[in-house]
């Protein structure tokens, strides 16, 4: 209690605390896009529950790992290396990660293009099947985007109850618009594309970077800034030119 209030105290703490929300927030979104399309894609009824338990177990899973942060260092450490290139732990979970990514967005784009690879579809048709495929898949990637998030935060500030504000702040973040967004992905058809399309991104950038090939994370979220952009204005277009036929008829 004594250390929290010392770093409250703490001008330093603070601008730490600040700047690792905002990485946090920005590193969930990617985290947050996933479980929006994939919940979707359930029942109606089974959406919201799915959406918050995707949620809670990110949560948990990040404060288990900050609970280790030990062993979480030592992820980082090369563990056999290829052609003189040393690949650790965390290099091959980013690797998985990216790679499961890629198939899934690849997988939705082709399900999106050709309707009728519906039934093709491993999300089953039945709700209690499709309603654990769904978690599975979403705890997989929580686990992919918890490790990189938590060595992000070890890497920006030394101090455990400032990682741990920081983390429950971005998930609660995460919380609050993972409805809004997944109504709203639901209601533009075209957003769906685009997402997946980010998820390819993403999930390419996970690679480069497990092969250590370092992606400024800069460039990733001002192209998908620049992307949704477009689209925002691809959208009012659209609106505009619908109401202006409904109102001529």
């Amino acid at each position: 209690m004594q250390d929290i209030l010392l770093l409250m105290q703490d001008p330093t703490a603070w601008i730490a605390l600040i700047t690792l929300i905002v990485m946090e927030v920005v590193l969930g979104i990617d985290n947050l896009i996933f479980i929006s399309i994939l919940t979707n894609k359930l029942p109606p009824e089974h959406r919201e529950k799915a959406r918050k338990i995707g949620i809670g177990l990110a949560l948990l899973m990040r404060l288990g790992l900050l609970g280790t942060i030990a062993w979480i260092v030592q992820l980082t450490t090369p563990v056999f290396t290829v052609f003189d290139h040393p690949f650790s732990w965390k290099d091959m979970i980013l690797i998985a990660g990216g790679l499961f990514l890629v198939w899934k967005a690849t997988k939705e784009i082709h399900h999106n293009v050709d309707p009728a690879d519906h039934e093709q579809d491993f999300i089953a048709s039945s709700v209690t099947t499709g309603f654990g495929a769904a978690i599975g898949q979403i705890l997989l990637l929580d686990l992919v985007f918890s490790v990189d998030s938590i060595i992000t935060a070890v890497g920006m500030t030394p101090h455990l109850p400032i990682m741990v504000i920081a983390v429950v702040f971005a998930v609660t973040v995460m919380l609050v618009a993972s409805g809004p967004l997944a109504r709203f992905i639901e209601k533009n058809p075209t957003i769906v594309m685009l997402a997946l399309a980010f998820l390819l991104m993403i999930g390419t950038t996970l690679i480069a970077e497990g092969m250590g090939l370092h992606v400024p994370k800069g460039y990733v979220y001002a192209a998908m800034a620049f992307s949704a952009l477009v689209e925002v204005l691809n959208m009012l277009s659209r609106n505009k030119r619908q109401k202006g036929k409904a109102a001529k008829h």
